[in-house]
């Protein structure tokens, strides 16, 4: 059975008579006449009969009659639901990415995109980079914004910004007075290195970079023996914003929403470069939403490294 055959079976009904479909149509009467045939020997019944003034259905014609109608209905709002998500900038994506990492990146990007996109529907997933690219690959999170990625074949890895972890403490009341005041410690290198023996320090144990960083200061014997392990990154910044010892963080994550309250330590002291890359799969379909939740965040992602982290000053000499 074709589904053209229900619909010269709905237009011979909805214009009366085979003649009047195949003229409204522009099919021959015979053509018709054969769809109704080749029904009903689908469904071994009689549909219609014809009388002196064109069809009449039978009960169960009148039944396929209205089934063919929902189908038909149905296929063409189907029809019409795809060329809008194809073609009309729809549709519904997830965006992965770290809860720290998200929170500089996700809040001015979508209040800027979901104005500008209303159509678009867009939900967060939060993990580490690893479990957001590993989502990436599954097919579950679309596009992943995440630190590091490794590559891969399946995988489109664009950078967006350069970030790095490093080494905070809290600013003094004089720094933060002083809104001109340089976004590293004040401290001279030999002060900022007993600050940092003195301990603690404050790290997020799960997240690499922080533990990467704290076996180079071991190296150069600067580890302080009082350390805190958190789980979080922002857990680790409210601390340090409390004064309890120096953090371990990205700079990215320690600039945004209160960055006159943290500095650097020094920025003689080691650090650990990081990228942060928007990912998604090579198969990805690239229907017209799709294009322009991407684009979106490149753009987004490149105005933040236009900015700067707002740390990489340094000391006069």
């Amino acid at each position: 059975m074709d589904l053209n055959h229900l619909r010269y079976f709905l237009s011979i009904i909805e214009h009366g008579s085979l003649s009047a479909a195949a003229k409204k149509i522009r099919k021959t009467q015979s053509a018709l006449s054969s769809a109704v045939q080749v029904l009903e020997r689908h469904f071994q019944t009689t549909l219609m009969v014809r009388d002196h003034s064109g069809v009449v259905l039978t009960r169960t014609g009148e039944e396929l009659k209205r089934c063919a109608q929902d189908v038909i209905a149905r296929l063409d709002e189907s029809q019409t639901r795809i060329k809008r998500l194809e073609q009309g900038g729809e549709g519904t994506f997830v965006i992965g990415c770290h809860e720290s990492l998200g929170a500089y990146f996700v809040p001015e990007f979508l209040a800027e995109f979901l104005q500008q996109s209303p159509q678009i529907e867009v939900s967060l997933w939060n993990a580490t980079s690893a479990a957001v690219q590993q989502a990436v690959l599954a097919r579950s999170v679309d596009f992943g914004l995440v630190v590091n990625p490794h590559r891969g074949d399946d995988f489109v890895i664009v950078d967006l910004c350069e970030d790095a972890v490093d080494l905070f403490i809290a600013a003094t009341p004089e720094q933060l007075a002083s809104p001109n005041a340089p976004l590293w410690s004040g401290l001279d290198l030999p002060d900022a290195l007993a600050r940092l023996r003195a301990g603690p320090i404050v790290y997020a144990g799960r997240v690499y970079q922080a533990t990467d960083l704290m076996t180079q200061l071991d190296a150069q014997h600067l580890l302080p023996d009082r350390r805190i392990s958190c789980g979080d990154l922002e857990l680790v910044k409210s601390m340090v914003m409390a004064n309890v010892g120096v953090g371990v963080l990205p700079r990215r994550v320690a600039g945004y929403g209160n960055h006159a309250r943290l500095r650097r330590l020094h920025p003689a002291l080691p650090i650990i470069p990081d990228r942060i890359c928007l990912i998604y799969r090579s198969d990805l379909h690239r229907t017209r939403g799709m294009l322009a939740l991407k684009d979106a965040l490149l753009r987004h992602g490149r105005r933040l490294a236009d900015r700067g982290d707002g740390f990489s000053g340094e000391p006069p000499p």
